[in-house]
C-alpha cells in the first residue's frame, strides 16, 4: 500500500473544490452564467443559476466523500 494518495484522490478534490466555488459564487451574484457567457436562460430571474448552485453542492459533497474515501484507501489505519 502507498502512503500516497493517487491522481483519483486529486482529481476528485480539484472537481469538489471547483464545484464549491461556483456554488459560492451563485451566493456572491445570481447572473454570474449572465456575465460569463452573455446567455440569459431565465431572462434574470436567476431561478437556474440557484437550481445549479443546489446541483454544484450536492456534486462538491459527493466528489469530497469520494476523495475522502480514496485518501483513506491510500492510508490504512494502523493497529499499534
Amino acid at each position: 500500500m502507498t502512503n500516497n494518495p493517487g491522481k483519483l484522490f486529486w482529481i476528485e478534490l480539484g472537481l469538489s473544490a471547483a464545484a464549491a466555488a461556483l456554488a459560492i459564487l451563485t451566493l456572491i451574484t445570481r447572473e454570474w452564467i449572465e456575465l460569463l457567457t452573455g446567455w440569459d436562460p431565465d431572462h434574470g430571474s436567476g431561478s437556474l443559476e440557484w437550481s445549479l448552485a443546489v446541483g454544484l453542492v450536492v456534486i462538491a459533497l459527493i466528489l469530497a466523500a469520494l476523495a475522502r474515501l480514496e485518501y483513506r484507501r491510500s492510508h490504512p489505519a494502523t493497529n499499534i
